[in-house]
């Protein structure tokens, strides 16, 4: 059997990097894995799974004789991951990660890559589940979704085209945008909606009647606070990475917000009905992954 890859160096065995460890090994693309977690039982546990193939005592023995590098570590965990397996980095080695933040990871791997920079493809798939750990690792967590690539300018053409592979081979839909791009885009559409629900959640809870509220909620509230029980360390990290890109949305949707308050304040159905018929229209018809 011909393999795309040898061997998968898998830093961070979680929900993450878990799945794309099991889906990669479910399309027949790697020979073997061998991972490593910062938790020794989250590292026993995914090779109980059948997640990795074996475990390594460090991040620098996962990578050794890896052709293929994920890191699926906290953006904060980039910088420090990256610090632990240099000395075993190789041009010929695909290093990704799957960080929902690129500039800071990108910096991080400039600073310490240096002259290797080339061989890391900064990748941010677009899934999850409000659960996180191994336990969770699902082989159909990527397939159909979403990746976005954000190369620099010393990416490798080659480390590029094979990350483009690998991505498609797992069923994913792969775009390419500049790692600005990528964090004001999703500053809009995700880190603020996160914030938002979190503050909202907050919110209610530090009132009186608060939790007797919440008891009251229905459908349209557990929907759009579904997100508000995501990992607590993760999102810190993320919120924190992309604070310039999310305290400029935060403004744009206070703008908004008081926008409408006014409106209310002021009795003024017709223009509040106007504000909510094209809110109600552009998500009637927006698609996921449509520009449209």
């Amino acid at each position: 059997m011909t393999y795309m890859f040898e061997q998968l160096g898998l830093i961070g065995c979680g929900l993450m990097g878990g799945s794309f460890a099991l889906a990669l090994k479910r399309a027949g693309l790697v020979k073997r894995v061998v991972g490593y977690s910062k938790s020794p039982s989250t590292t026993e546990r995914a090779r109980q799974m059948g997640v990795i193939d074996v475990e390594a005592p460090s991040a620098l023995l996962a990578v050794s004789g890896a052709d293929i590098v994920l890191l699926a570590v906290p953006v904060s965990a980039t910088e420090a991951t990256l610090k632990a397996i240099r000395h075993l980095v190789s041009k010929d080695m695909l290093i990704m990660d799957v960080g929902s933040t690129k500039r800071d990871v990108i910096d991080a791997a400039r600073r310490v890559l240096r002259d290797n920079i080339g061989v890391f493809v900064p990748c941010h798939p677009i899934t999850g589940k409000e659960v996180s750990g191994v336990e969770h690792a699902d082989p159909d967590l990527y397939g159909g979704k979403q990746v976005i690539l954000t190369p620099i300018e010393r990416t490798q053409v080659t480390q590029l085209k094979k990350a483009v592979a690998v991505w498609e081979a797992l069923g994913c839909k792969v775009q390419q945008m500049s790692p600005d791009s990528h964090d004001a885009a999703f500053a809009a559409v995700s880190h603020l909606p996160h914030l938002i629900a979190f503050a909202l959640i907050n919110g209610i809870v530090t009132q009186e009647q608060g939790r007797d509220y919440l008891s009251l909620a229905g459908p349209g509230f557990r929907d759009f606070t579904r997100i508000a029980a995501s990992d607590p360390k993760m999102w810190r990290d993320i919120l924190m990475a992309n604070r310039q890109e999310l305290l400029a949305q935060t403004k744009i949707f206070q703008s908004a917000l008081r926008s409408m308050e006014t409106m209310i304040e002021n009795g003024n159905a017709e223009s509040l009905e106007g504000v909510i018929e094209h809110a109600s229209q552009t998500r009637a018809n927006w698609r996921m992954g449509s520009k449209k």
